[in-house]
């Protein structure tokens, strides 16, 4: 098994940069219907995931927090609860495995840290079910 089998390229992802804002999130996790982004920095490396959940926390802890508020508030200010862990592109398969138990995608970045895609959960759960598919059958 190659990670390039089940790799999905950033071009084809969803994902933040640390520089936009509470609003811009809450508008694209609703447009979207999203749950957790990779966030990225301004150049292009993968600093942490944001959650719906980080938004809301940020949202209840923010004393008379107001739409005005969400719109200058950058998402590098939001406390993140549970960050994804992300591989480099080289890492093996068991590994990126291992990781997809916890998180329902993993980040994939290149030798600098910078952001490449995902390796979704649900892309490792349907190989395992057309290969042991055969086994049931």
């Amino acid at each position: 098994m190659n990670i390039f089998d089940f790799f999905t390229p950033k071009s084809e992802t969803y994902y933040m940069h640390t520089k936009s804002t509470v609003r811009q999130a809450i508008e694209k996790f609703d447009h979207h219907k999203l749950g957790v982004v990779p966030l990225i920095d301004e150049n292009g490396a993968y600093v942490s995931t944001i959650s719906e959940g980080d938004i809301l926390r940020y949202i209840k802890n923010a004393a008379g927090f107001d739409i005005a508020i969400a719109e200058n508030t950058l998402l590098d200010e939001v406390e993140r609860y549970r960050p994804y862990k992300a591989c480099n592109i080289s890492v093996s398969m068991d590994e990126v495995i291992k990781i997809a138990f916890d998180q329902n995608f993993v980040p994939i970045v290149d030798d600098r840290g910078y952001y490449m895609g995902i390796v979704k959960r649900k892309t490792l759960l349907e190989l395992l079910y057309e290969k042991s598919s055969g086994m049931l059958a």
